[in-house]
C-alpha cells in the first residue's frame, strides 16, 4: 500500500466528493488510485459498490456498503485498430460513445448488447463499457455470435487483494492458461474492478431483411423458430411476440406520442405490428445483398406451412430487433411498467410450452427470443413476483430465472439471482474468495443476505 497516501476510507481526502449524503462517492483519476482505493477500503473493512454511470443501480439485491468506487473517469478508447478488429477501451466509457465510433468504421459488437435503460426506466445512454461486460446481457445474435464473454480478449482489472492483474491479451492467441478474463463477464463487480478491457469487433452486414409469420400460437411459434435455426440459411436472429405484447407495446406508442412525437416513434417499430391483432414470429437474415434476398425466399418456402411469410427490410428491421433486444414492449413507463419483469433461460425446445402456461396461469405477458430459449415475462405483482412457482418449473426443465425488475423491497425478499445447486455455489463461492476474500466489492449483490 503506497506509504502516507491512503491509510483507510476517511483519509481518500482527493477521491472522495462531498456530496451532502450519508454515501461516500470515490472519485478516482486513474487506475493507480482504484488500487489504492480497494487496499484501502479492505484495510478500513469498508465494502465498496462499482459503480460507472448507474445504469444498472437497480439490478441485484441492495449492496452492504455506504461507500460508491466511481470509474466513470476511466473512461478513454485507448487503441482502436478497425482492420485487427480489435479495440481496447477503459471500462467507464460511455458505451453510446464506443458504439458511435466503431458504427462509423461500419463495425459492431456482434453480440448486441442490450440497453437496459428502457426495461429500467433509467436515463438512455448512460451505459458503460465495465458495466456491458460485467452484466453480460447479449443481444437476439447470442444464438449466432455467443455472448459478451466469447468477444472479451483480455482486461486490466484490480482484484479484492487490491492488485492489479492483467488477464488474456489482445489477440486469441495471446490467451494462455486459464482464461480468467471469461470469469468477468456476468460477475456484476464482485470480483474484480475493471479498468480497461480488449474486445472484439466485427463488421456490420451490408443488408439485413426479416420474415415475419403472422398468428402462430407460441408452441407452433417455437416449432417454426427451431425449424428457421436448422435451416442451412443462417438465421441470426429468432423471435416471437404473442398479441398482448404488441399490444402492450402500441400502449406505450400512444404514450409516447402523447408526450412527445421522438419518444412514441422511438419505440414504433414492433408497435406497428400490432394493428393485425396477431402475434409475430420474426425471423432475421443478414449478409450480403443477393445472399440475403436468396435466403429469404428459400427460408419462407420452408416455412410454408406455418404460413405466408412478409418480409420487412432495411431500417425498419433493423428497428424490430433493437425493440426485442431492449424488451421494448414491457417498457418502465408503457403500459406494464409497474410489473416486475423475469428474464428466463431454458431449453429452446421447452420455451413456447413454457412460456405458454407462465402467461396463462399468472395473467402475465411473455417475449421469445433465441429461438424460444430466452423469454422475458413481465408478472401481476405478488407477494414474491410468483418467483416460488416460476423457478419450481424451472427446475422441472433444467432452466434458470433472474429477476431483472423489480422495486427494492421486492428484491430485499425474494432471490434476484437464480439460487444454485449446493456444489456449483461451492465452486462459485471457492472462485469468489480467490479474487476478493474479505467481499469487499459488491458485497450482497448476488446473493440475498441478512444485510443486503
Amino acid at each position: 500500500m503506497p506509504s502516507g497516501r491512503w491509510q483507510a476510507l476517511h483519509l481518500l481526502g482527493p477521491l472522495l466528493e462531498a456530496s451532502g449524503s450519508a454515501v461516500n462517492i470515490l472519485q478516482i483519476r486513474d487506475a493507480a488510485d482504484v488500487e489504492a482505493a480497494v487496499r484501502a477500503a479492505i484495510a478500513g473493512e469498508q465494502p465498496l459498490e462499482i459503480r460507472g454511470h448507474g445504469s444498472k443501480q437497480s439490478i441485484g439485491h441492495a449492496m452492504a456498503t455506504n461507500a460508491v468506487l466511481d470509474v466513470s473517469a476511466l473512461n478513454a478508447v485507448t487503441c482502436y485498430e478497425p482492420n485487427e478488429l480489435i479495440i481496447t477501451v477503459q471500462a467507464g466509457a460511455p458505451l453510446d460513445d464506443v458504439l458511435s465510433l466503431i458504427d462509423s468504421k461500419n463495425q459492431e459488437f456482434a453480440f448486441e448488447p442490450m440497453d437496459t435503460a428502457v426495461l429500467l426506466g433509467a436515463r438512455s445512454g448512460r451505459g458503460t463499457v465495465g458495466g456491458m461486460i460485467g452484466a453480460g446481457l447479449a443481444g437476439p445474435r447470442r444464438i449466432k455470435a455467443g455472448g459478451a464473454r466469447d468477444h472479451l480478449l483480455g482486461a486490466h482489472a484490480v482484484s479484492g487483494f487490491g492488485d492489479s492483474f492483467k488477464a488474456g491479451g489482445r489477440v486469441v492467441k495471446n490467451v494462455t492458461g486459464y482464461d480468467l478474463c471469461k470469469l468477468l463477464a456476468g460477475s456484476w463487480g464482485t470480483l474484480a474492478v475493471m479498468t480497461e478491457v480488449t474486445l472484439k469487433v466485427m463488421p456490420k452486414a451490408e443488408t439485413e431483411r426479416t420474415l415475419v409469420l403472422r398468428g402462430l400460437d407460441d408452441v407452433t411459434a417455437n416449432r417454426a423458430m427451431t425449424a428457421a435455426l436448422g435451416s442451412p440459411y443462417d438465421v441470426s436472429g429468432a423471435a416471437h411476440a404473442p398479441h398482448p405484447a404488441l399490444r402492450a407495446a402500441a400502449q406505450g406508442l400512444a404514450q409516447g406520442l402523447a408526450q412527445g412525437l421522438a419518444q412514441g416513434s422511438a419505440r414504433g417499430a414492433l408497435a406497428g405490428l400490432a394493428s393485425t391483432g396477431q402475434a409475430a414470429t420474426l425471423l432475421r437474415l443478414e449478409g450480403i445483398a443477393a445472399s440475403v434476398s436468396h435466403r429469404a425466399t428459400a427460408l419462407a418456402a420452408e416455412l410454408a406451412s406455418f404460413g405466408t411469410a412478409e418480409l420487412i427490410g432495411g431500417a425498419e428491421s433493423a428497428a424490430l430487433w433493437r425493440d426485442i433486444r431492449d424488451v421494448m414492449p414491457f417498457a418502465a413507463d408503457g403500459a406494464l411498467g409497474a410489473w416486475p419483469v423475469w428474464r428466463i433461460v431454458c431449453p429452446p425446445a421447452c420455451g413456447g410450452a413454457f412460456g405458454q402456461a407462465l402467461a396463462r396461469d399468472t395473467g402475465g405477458e411473455v417475449i421469445y427470443d433465441w429461438g424460444g430459449g430466452l423469454l422475458w415475462a413481465a408478472l401481476p405483482p405478488a407477494t414474491d413476483a410468483h418467483a416460488t412457482m416460476l423457478r419450481r418449473r424451472l427446475a422441472a426443465i433444467g432452466g434458470h430465472a433472474t429477476l431483472l425488475r423489480a422495486d427494492e423491497g421486492l428484491r430485499r425478499t425474494v432471490d434476484v439471482f437464480h439460487p444454485q445447486a449446493k456444489g456449483v455455489a461451492a465452486l462459485a463461492e471457492r472462485v469468489r474468495q480467490s479474487f476478493d476474500p474479505k467481499s469487499i466489492l459488491n458485497r450482497g449483490r448476488l446473493v440475498r443476505t441478512s444485510i443486503s
